[in-house]
C-alpha cells in the first residue's frame, strides 16, 4: 500500500489530536512534526507514535522533499504565510480554520495555492458528520424540496482558557465560523445578508478581550432562504450541536457527535396540500 507521507506543523491541542488520529491510519506515514516550544514530554509522546523527527522550525517541514503534504495546526496568525510557503514547495495542505483574520491575507494565500496547483483543505469537520451529510444529500436529491429555514445550534460545554480567548479572533471567527460553513454546505447557497447580536453572559473574561460568549446571527441566502445560528461558550449539560433544515416538502433534523442521529419528517400528501400528519423517519446510532 502506498502511504501518504505527512508533516505536522504545531503540536498544541489540535495538532496532537490530528497526529493521534493519523497514527491509526494504515495509509499514512508520519514523517516529521514541528513546534517552536517542544518539551521533553512532547518528544516522548511523539516517539510513542513513531514520529521519526521533531523540529522547532516549520521550514524544515515544508522544505522536506520526503513529505507529500502538511497539516498546519499552528496559531491563526501563522496560517496564511505557512500556506504560501507549503504551496511554493509543492506540498498539499490541510490547515485549521481560519486561514487568516484578514480577508486580504486569505485571498493572497488562496491565490498562492491556485498558482502552485496543490490541494488545500480547511478544517471544517462538520461537513463529514454522517448526520449532517445525510441532510445535505436530501437537499441535493430534492427529497423534501427547497430549503426555507435553517436553524443551527452550537454550544460548547465550557469556555476556553483566557490565553486562548486572547488570540482566538473572537466567537464569530473561532466558533461560529463552523456554523457559517455548515449553513452554506447544507443549503447549497451563498449568504447575502448577515445580522448579528452578541453579549457577555457566561464570563466577564470575554469582555476584557473585546469578545462575546453568547450570540445570535440571522442569515439571508441567495436562494431566498433564511437562517438562524445560536452560539454559547458554555452549556452545562455538555456539548450541543443541532441542525434543522425546514423545506417545502418537510424537514430534516440532525445532531452531531453523540448520540448520532438524523430524522426526516416527510408529508404523506402531495406538495401544496395541507398534510394531516407527518411520517417520521428516524435513524439512531448509539455511541461506540
Amino acid at each position: 500500500m502506498d502511504k501518504i507521507r505527512l508533516g505536522i506543523i504545531g503540536l498544541g491541542r489540535i495538532g496532537k489530536i490530528h497526529m493521534e488520529n493519523l497514527w491509526r491510519r494504515p495509509d499514512v506515514e508520519l514523517v516529521a512534526a514541528s513546534d517552536p516550544f517542544l518539551t521533553a514530554e512532547t518528544e516522548r509522546w511523539a516517539a510513542g507514535l513513531g514520529v521519526r523527527r521533531l523540529e522547532k522550525d516549520s521550514a524544515a517541514i515544508v522544505g522536506d522533499p520526503d513529505i507529500d503534504a502538511v497539516l498546519i495546526c499552528s496559531p491563526t496568525d501563522t496560517h496564511a504565510s505557512l500556506i504560501a510557503q507549503a504551496a511554493a514547495c509543492g506540498k498539499h495542505i490541510f490547515c485549521e480554520k481560519p486561514v487568516s483574520l484578514d480577508v486580504r491575507e486569505t485571498a493572497k494565500a488562496l491565490e498562492k495555492v491556485k498558482q502552485a496547483g496543490v490541494k488545500l483543505q480547511i478544517g471544517f469537520n462538520r461537513r463529514f458528520d454522517r448526520n449532517f451529510r445525510r441532510i445535505r444529500e436530501h437537499v441535493l436529491l430534492g427529497t423534501i424540496g427547497t430549503p426555507h429555514l435553517v436553524k443551527i445550534t452550537s454550544r460548547d460545554p465550557a469556555p476556553p482558557s483566557e490565553a486562548y480567548i486572547a488570540s482566538s479572533g473572537g466567537l464569530f471567527m473561532d466558533m461560529m465560523i463552523h456554523d457559517f460553513d455548515l449553513a452554506r454546505y447544507l443549503t447549497g447557497s451563498e449568504v447575502t445578508e448577515v445580522y448579528a447580536q452578541g453579549a457577555v453572559l457566561v464570563d466577564p473574561v470575554f469582555a476584557r478581550h473585546g469578545d462575546v460568549d453568547t450570540a445570535i446571527v440571522t442569515l439571508k441566502f441567495e436562494s431566498g432562504a433564511i437562517g438562524v445560528i445560536d452560539n454559547s461558550r458554555r452549556a452545562v449539560y455538555g456539548y450541543d450541536q443541532r441542525v434543522e433544515v425546514f423545506e417545502r416538502g418537510g424537514g430534516q433534523h440532525g445532531r452531531g457527535r453523540v448520540p448520532r442521529q438524523a430524522a426526516a419528517f416527510l408529508p404523506r400528501t402531495l406538495p401544496g396540500r395541507l398534510p394531516r400528519g407527518a411520517r417520521p423517519v428516524r435513524r439512531e446510532r448509539a455511541a461506540r
